[in-house]
């Protein structure tokens, strides 16, 4: 059993647990709950679920799991909730059309890697894990009825995506309304004190409140956290695009792929991932942009592992016989900053026109060429030489 952390005082923790947030509803409720929980030394639960919809986390979810190995270092108890029975459904945030359902043999492959994974972070002896299924799955057509008659369409058509759908003529199906009164029948089963989510999740967690009222529990509070632009700087984070970066990458892929972000992105990674503050960043981008690389490397493989690839990549990233590195089929502009030999699309473009971009020997110069799955060497400059596998 791991020993008791004592919990400071509540504006201490409420400096620390502000920092990176977008929202912290009612901020004078949860700073009168830090306060208490200080009082009577009696740890706040705090709750966060994460359906597993894929394999693997990447860094878009470490945001959000930081700020509960925040609350986790300040001795709250943290659920880390795997929502088995609500991935049945999918969350329709952020959705212009209706998740495909997934299996249930999909859903516990993913949900064995995510609770691998999540201790690279949080605290294994200190951390709860909960599967929704437990409280859900008992639950009969009757307490749906009941669950469904707490909250109305019309609240429910306040949120942004079911509004835009709505409007748009596009199918909502009747499950989907489901899905945030599941959500937070989750927090009432949970008794939660807490619930943490991305800025996206908001209209959620503000459910959560309310459907706890409806059960006479004492409403959470709300805390999220900004989303992760990923690569490429349009989009969130997310597998199913393309842009992200797995916790689990080889190390020189990790490395490679922060050094293709653009300097305005690694400001805002440094804050989320790291919980720097902009003063605390190197005024040199490109040492600043390896300091983070190294940063991330380090919490995902280990000190000696981030040392020796920032080596690497500082002598020119030398190609090792027979080393593969991975990449998505993309533009070859696109491929060039995931790999790092770019630092930016007109970067890309620049070198490609400079004749300075090579594939297999052969001068590339369409940037919007997009190499077919294969292996590859591609050398841009004197410098860079990689070895590519792209699928």
């Amino acid at each position: 059993m791991a020993e008791r952390i004592s919990i400071p005082p509540g504006p201490e923790q409420l400096d620390i647990l502000a920092r990176g947030t977008v929202d912290l509803h009612p901020k004078e409720e949860l700073a009168a709950r830090l306060d208490a929980s200080h009082r009577s030394q009696t740890p706040l639960v705090v709750k966060t679920g994460f359906d597993p919809t894929a394999p693997d986390l990447h860094l878009g979810h470490t945001v959000l799991i930081e700020k509960m190995a925040q609350f986790q270092r300040l001795g709250h108890d943290v659920v880390f909730l795997v929502g088995d029975y609500t991935a049945r459904i999918g969350d329709p945030t952020g959705r212009n059309a209706m998740r495909p359902p997934l299996s249930t043999d999909e859903i516990a492959e993913n949900a064995k890697t995510y609770t691998d994974q999540v201790f690279k972070i949080l605290d294994r002896d200190r951390t709860r894990v909960e599967w929704n299924s437990r409280w859900l799955d008992p639950l009969r057509f009757e307490d749906i009825i009941v669950l469904a008659s707490k909250y109305n369409v019309g609240r429910m058509l306040e949120r942004r995506d079911f509004r835009q759908r709505f409007d748009g003529n596009k199918q909502i199906a009747i499950h989907e309304f489901l899905y945030p009164l599941m959500q937070a029948y989750d927090s009432v089963a949970l008794k939660a004190d807490v619930e943490l989510g991305g800025h996206d999740q908001v209209f959620n967690l503000n459910a959560g409140r309310h459907i706890m009222e409806q059960y006479g529990a004492r409403p959470q509070c709300v805390l999220t956290v900004g989303l992760l632009v990923g690569l490429g700087g349009q989009e969130k984070m997310s597998k199913s695009k393309g842009n992200h970066i797995g916790i689990t990458e080889a190390p020189r892929d990790m490395f490679g792929k922060v050094m293709s972000i653009s300097d305005d992105q690694m400001r805002d990674w440094y804050v989320l991932l790291l919980g720097g503050a902009p003063d605390q960043i190197d005024a040199d981008p490109n040492r600043a942009k390896k300091d983070l690389a190294s940063a991330i490397t380090e919490r995902f493989h280990d000190a000696k592992t981030a040392v020796d690839v920032r080596a690497w990549w500082e002598a020119g990233r030398p190609v090792d016989a027979g080393e593969r590195v991975e990449a998505a089929s993309a533009p070859l502009f696109k491929l060039l900053q995931t790999l790092g030999a770019a630092s930016s699309g007109s970067d890309a473009r620049r070198k490609m026109q400079q004749g300075g971009v090579r594939i297999d020997g052969n001068r590339a110069t369409d940037p919007n060429q997009v190499l077919m799955p294969g292996d590859y060497v591609l050398e841009v400059g004197k410098k860079f030489s990689v070895r590519v596998r792209v699928s």
